[in-house]
Formats: structure tokens, sequence, C-alpha cells
């Protein structure tokens, strides 16, 4: 896992007329601050990549559709320096993932349905603090096709 990923399970509690699913609390050991809170949907098939945030660190689940989200460590004083993760979130695979500033990441939708996806960040969004490549910028070493097992 790239340094400072946090990956927290998170609980849902179902009964007879829908479901509860949990995020984030204050008092979780996890929580840093608050900045806002949104939404964001992607549809089939979109990539949405490459972003790097400077200041920013990101709160994501997915409760509606599947995201393939990937990540890349491009800090050159990092113990995973060039390291690449990629996570398959959505309400049957429902956790937290916490993306801390400058690693770079990007997503898209799997299936045939948009996905949601909620970020709960530490800071407000501000245009001058994120860093955005195209999603197939070689200085990444990623390929966004399907990948076939």
């Amino acid at each position: 896992m790239i340094s400072g990923i946090i990956q927290t399970p998170l609980k849902q509690i179902h009964d007879e007329r829908g479901k509860v699913m949990h995020m984030l609390r204050s008092s979780d050991p996890h929580f840093q601050k608050f900045g806002e809170v949104y939404f964001s949907w992607i549809y089939p098939d979109v990539i949405k990549a490459w972003h790097k945030h400077t200041e920013m660190v990101m709160n994501y689940a997915v409760p509606v559709g599947t995201i393939k989200l990937v990540l890349y460590d491009d800090r050159s004083d990092s113990t995973t320096y060039k390291q690449i993760n990629e996570f398959f979130m959505n309400a049957e695979n429902y956790y937290l993932l916490t993306i801390p500033c400058g690693i770079w990441y990007g997503f898209k939708a799997v299936g045939n349905q948009p996905a949601m996806i909620v970020n709960c960040s530490t800071i407000s969004h501000d245009p001058k603090e994120i860093i955005r490549i195209n999603f197939d910028d070689s200085s990444i070493p990623y390929c966004w096709d399907v990948q076939h097992g």
C-alpha cells in the first residue's frame, strides 16, 4: 500500500426499511478536519485522471455503482516511490479511502451504470492547489485499458 493511504472498512446497518451507510465521523481516529463534502458522478467507461492535491486530503467512499480508483506515488522521499495501487470501490465492498496530498489519483466507472463518489475533504475546493495531467500522460506508468485475467 502506498505510504499514507488509509483503507477503513465502513459499517452498513440494514433492516426491513432499508439501510444506513456510515462514512466519516469526527470521533474516528483517521478524521483530520472538515473542509467540504461533495458528490461526484462518473459515467461508465469515463476516465477522470490524473489529479494531485498539494494541500487537500480526500476521504472517498462509493455508495452507488463501482469505480476503479488508481493511485501513483511520485513523492521522491516516499518509501513507496513510483508504486501504483488499484482499488475497486462500491456498496458491496464498502470502505473509506483516505488519500493524502501529494498522491496522483484517477478513477473510472466500471460496469454499465454511473457511479457516485462521496468526498469529505479536509479543505474547501481551491483550484490553485490541484495539479492535473491527461489520463494517458507518459509520466505515470499506467494503462487504463481493461485488463483480462
